[in-house]
């Protein structure tokens, strides 16, 4: 079996048809959930944001695959409506990898933006669930959401939240993380995570909070920073090859569906590397 993009696209469906129901018939539907799920896959590979191009392009690319595309305004409505169907299935295709259950978690967020301009902000329809936050690594203040992200280290996604850019990182981690962790694990954070009580509940969940020292504390001796990059590498693998940065949303149901999309291709790509004996983020044979 070669690692490439119609091989991926076949796993995808070939798992979501299996466990996804059947539902009701629908004359005006001519293709079914999974597919509609497939071609978000595709979509995220292909670094596509405008739907209407994207099917344009996947007529020709992908007319083998799905013989019927839908017309934009219906693959918009139910991508929309599939969103929770879709976080669903990336906890499917997560349990299918090692790193699912792997004893070392890496929690992290970074920014998605949503729009630049005061005008945007005022008149854009995610007005009510977005913030302004600051992101360290643009030196810069942004508006729009944080997805944080739990994953193992070999990029497996254990737990996410696509959250307001000025929520707390702890409080958001707290609700986040009984959903990723099962007990002795290890989390590897940075120090925006320090804190007494952040590391007693998540004490409770079994898990350890491993973080580097901050200035006014003693150097306990680890050293984090190769382990740490991890977590920067995987959501640079999303920014780069998925578009994370260009989902092209302008509502939170949209938003929300998108950036599910691209977890999910994360999460089947890992789990199709794995069985083929791939490094697990080798993502380059499966971009169109």
């Amino acid at each position: 079996m070669h690692a490439d993009l119609d091989t991926l696209l076949i796993a995808v469906y070939c798992t979501a048809d299996d466990l996804l129901p059947d539902r009701r018939g629908n004359a005006r539907r001519r293709i079914t959930d999974a597919e509609v799920v497939t071609l978000c896959v595709a979509q995220s590979l292909m670094g596509i944001p405008s739907d209407r191009r994207f099917l344009a392009v996947a007529r020709r690319r992908l007319g083998h695959l799905f013989p019927e595309l839908p017309q934009q305004p219906g693959y918009h409505k139910r991508r929309a409506r599939l969103a929770e169907t879709i976080e669903w299935l990336i906890g499917m295709f997560a349990a299918d990898s090692p790193g699912f259950y792997d004893d070392v978690v890496l929690l992290d967020s970074t920014p998605v933006e949503c729009g630049r301009s005061l005008e945007t902000v005022r008149r854009s329809a995610l007005a009510d669930w977005a913030g302004y936050g600051y992101s360290r690594s643009h030196s810069r203040f942004f508006w729009g959401m944080r997805l944080h992200l739990a994953a193992a280290p070999d990029g497996t996604p254990r737990g996410w939240a696509l959250v307001s850019a000025d929520r707390p990182e702890r409080d958001v981690a707290l609700k986040l993380l009984p959903h990723a962790l099962r007990g002795h694990e290890a989390l590897i954070c940075d120090k925006g995570y320090a804190g007494r009580d952040f590391s007693a509940k998540v004490g409770e969940l079994g898990a350890i909070v491993m973080r580097p020292a901050r200035k006014n504390e003693p150097e306990n001796g680890l050293h984090l920073s190769s382990i740490r990059q991890r977590i920067e590498s995987i959501f640079w693998t999303c920014k780069d090859l998925l578009t994370l940065e260009r989902h092209g949303a302008r509502t939170i149901t949209n938003l929300y569906a998108r950036i599910a999309s691209r977890l999910l291709t994360l999460a089947a790509c890992i789990s199709l590397n794995h069985q083929l004996g791939r490094p697990s983020r080798s993502l380059v044979d499966y971009v169109a």
